[in-house]
């Protein structure tokens, strides 16, 4: 039952004039929409002396509008959908307000961070898994890697496979290496329930660069993708791979370095100088370390000084002095890798360190 002081021919006797959409006539099983239209009526001495009530059956118009809500969630739902795979930050950079304003071919240059990461020996770990058990394991790694970028800012530009690429723009040095951190420490505690199930503990590689890329489309008209093309990228690449070699989860380039709001607020150290592939300019390699094991991050911050004159001692070519200095360090952190392999190169060019 309609609320009588609402109906409008009551609203109308009282004086006020009203409109309302929701009144319902019910037959049986039907029911018909009804609008209400109240008109109070005066005489020529401004008496009030009747009132006119109007009704009219809006079931297309409420069937119309019942139609548009749900165009209207079917619209928000696809472009949430699309947004999965085409990140909503992609499309802002192309300044493209939806994925039907993107054309083949579309790009801008930005300044930005990248970030590749790479789950270490995947091939081994996943050959002693089902299909179904592969797909499961890489899902739960990524969900938890995920929420690390996207809460500083960033956006995955893709998967390939276990590994990750993602960029930062806005202030992306800083929260491409705070990203990197959080992988990090995620990846530890993610650890900490694989060994209550006795699974295999995972390490993973990150390499992060800074520098100038082309972000656009690229394919054919019937299939596209977005993409990043750069030589920052194919570096940021490199120093993935790079941890392989030293035995450390997070290295930047010193373009990334020199682009940190307040770099002092990280544990890193120098580590290399290499030379990117069809490069003739070395770049300067540092590590991050401030998601070390608590014991770990101590001694390499005890160990930084020694550590880095013996790198300098190293470069300059007088590797005695240098085979000295990462001795020293190997006696305050026994487990650092780096100084591990950098005094063994020290050895094979002829010297002996001190024990």
């Amino acid at each position: 039952l309609y609320p009588y002081e609402q109906l409008p021919i009551v609203r109308a006797l009282r004086g006020e004039t009203s409109i309302v959409d929701d009144i319902e006539i019910h037959q049986g099983d039907k029911i018909i929409p009804i609008e209400g239209l109240g008109t109070p009526i005066y005489d020529t001495a401004g008496n009030l002396t009747y009132a006119i009530a109007a009704f009219r059956d809006i079931t297309q118009r409420k069937k119309a509008e019942a139609d548009r809500i749900k165009l209207t969630d079917e619209l928000i739902n696809i472009n949430l959908a699309y947004s999965r795979f085409v990140p909503r930050q992609f499309l802002q950079l192309l300044n493209k307000e939806s994925i039907l304003d993107v054309e083949l071919g579309d790009q801008v240059q930005q300044e930005m961070s990248v970030l590749f990461s790479d789950i270490r020996n995947f091939t081994t770990l996943s050959e002693s898994m089902t299909p179904e058990d592969n797909f499961k394991f890489i899902n739960a790694y990524l969900s938890r890697m995920e929420p690390a970028i996207s809460e500083n800012q960033g956006f995955i530009d893709k998967y390939i496979g276990d590994a990750i690429m993602a960029l930062f723009n806005n202030l992306g040095a800083d929260r491409a290496v705070n990203a990197g951190v959080s992988m990090l420490r995620r990846l530890a505690t993610y650890n900490a329930e694989r060994s209550k199930w006795g699974l295999p503990i995972i390490q993973i590689g990150i390499g992060i660069n800074t520098g100038s890329m082309m972000l656009g489309t690229v394919g054919g008209h019937t299939r596209m993708d977005g993409t990043v093309i750069s030589d920052a990228v194919n570096l940021a690449s490199r120093l993935e791979e790079l941890t392989k070699v030293y035995g450390v989860c997070l290295l930047i380039s010193h373009h990334t370095f020199l682009a940190l709001s307040n770099p002092e607020e990280h544990a890193f150290r120098l580590i290399d100088r290499v030379k990117v592939k069809g490069k003739s300019k070395e770049v300067t390699v540092y590590e991050v370390f401030d998601a070390d094991p608590p014991e770990l991050l101590k001694q390499k911050l005890l160990t930084k000084t020694v550590f880095e004159q013996a790198l300098l001692f190293y470069y300059m070519g007088d590797l005695p002095e240098a085979a000295k200095l990462f001795t020293r360090c190997l006696r305050v952190n026994p487990e650092d890798k780096v100084a591990k392999i950098y005094l063994q190169r020290c050895q094979e060019k002829g010297v002996e360190g001190w024990v």
